[in-house]
This record gives structure tokens, sequence and C-alpha cells, in this order.
């Protein structure tokens, strides 16, 4: 797995975080137990830590980028899915960031909440808990309770977890 340092600032991986061995780690990445990393995905701490926590995963062809002095945080249990770009913003525990979305500097995604694949969160925005956002810029549809949405958001931190361990055992490079 590519791992780099940066101004003396190195990635910290958990020994049971799995990190796909195309992900990119540079900086001041950390990433906690049980968390995954997977194909294609960029995480970049140049500017300002990036904390991927307890058994969160960062899906394939995700960029996660910091600006200067504003850190990411990625909750436990939560996902950020293919193809997101994530600049500058938190997410609260088991959420959801659907494929495709964009997520700007400074916004704050709320736990238990799915924002929709293709949604574009604007800088600053405030996304509360429990509850579906969709479009471009997201806005907040409905609570998730009682939706499809809800049971992503439930079953996706165990369901990743398991198949990063499995990922983890699993792969062989064919040369």
């Amino acid at each position: 797995m590519p791992l780099y340092e940066f101004e003396g600032k190195r990635p910290t991986v958990d020994p049971t975080a799995f990190i796909a061995p195309t992900a990119t780690l540079i900086g001041d990445v950390r990433v906690e137990a049980g968390a995954s990393v997977w194909y294609g995905a960029v995480l970049r701490a140049d500017l300002a830590p990036i904390i991927i926590r307890e058994r969160a995963n960062v899906q394939d062809n995700a960029v996660i980028h910091v600006p200067e002095n504003v850190p990411v945080e990625i909750g436990p249990g939560s996902t950020i899915a293919h193809a997101v770009v994530f600049h500058g913003a938190t997410l609260g525990a088991e959420s959801i960031v659907g494929n495709g979305s964009t997520v700007l500097d400074m916004a704050k995604i709320g736990s238990g909440t799915m924002i929709a694949a293709h949604s574009l969160v604007p800088p600053g925005a405030e996304i509360p808990d429990g509850v579906l956002a969709a479009g471009a810029p997201a806005q907040v549809k409905k609570s998730i309770e009682g939706t499809p949405a809800e049971l992503w958001v439930k079953v996706n931190p165990s369901y990743y977890a398991e198949l990063a361990q499995r990922h983890r055992k699993g792969i062989t490079e064919i040369h």
C-alpha cells in the first residue's frame, strides 16, 4: 500500500484496518481499528489531519483532502462511497455519503444520515442527524426512519467491516 510521509507527517494505520494495495495515503492520515480504505482511494492530509474512525470505510476511487488547518473526520461506522470527493468536512457516526457525491469545505453531516448519490453538499452546509439529503445543492428530503436508506445506514458498517477482513486475507496479486 502506498503510504507517504509529507513534511514530517506520516500515515498511521491500526493493524486491524484494511488498506487496499492501490489506495494512497499521504501525510497526517489516521486510520482506526477495523476501518477500511478501498482500491484507488486517495487520502491527502498535507495541510491538516484526516481521521478515519473505527469501522468507517472509504470506498473505491474516493478522494479526501483538506484545506489548510481544516481537518476531516469520518465518523465511526460511516461510509464514503465510490467516487466521492470529500473536502474539508465532517461526517457523523454511521452515515453514508452516496456514490459520486461531493462534500465541500466546512460542511457538517450528522450521524445516521444518508447523502444520496450524486449530491453536492455546499461549503458550510449543516445536514442534521437521521435524515436523507439529496440534490445539488443537497437539501433534507425527509427523516431516514422507515425508509430503505435507513436499512443501508444500519447494515453498511458491519457489511464493509466483514468484507474488508475478507479482502485482507483473500486478495493475491497476479504477476
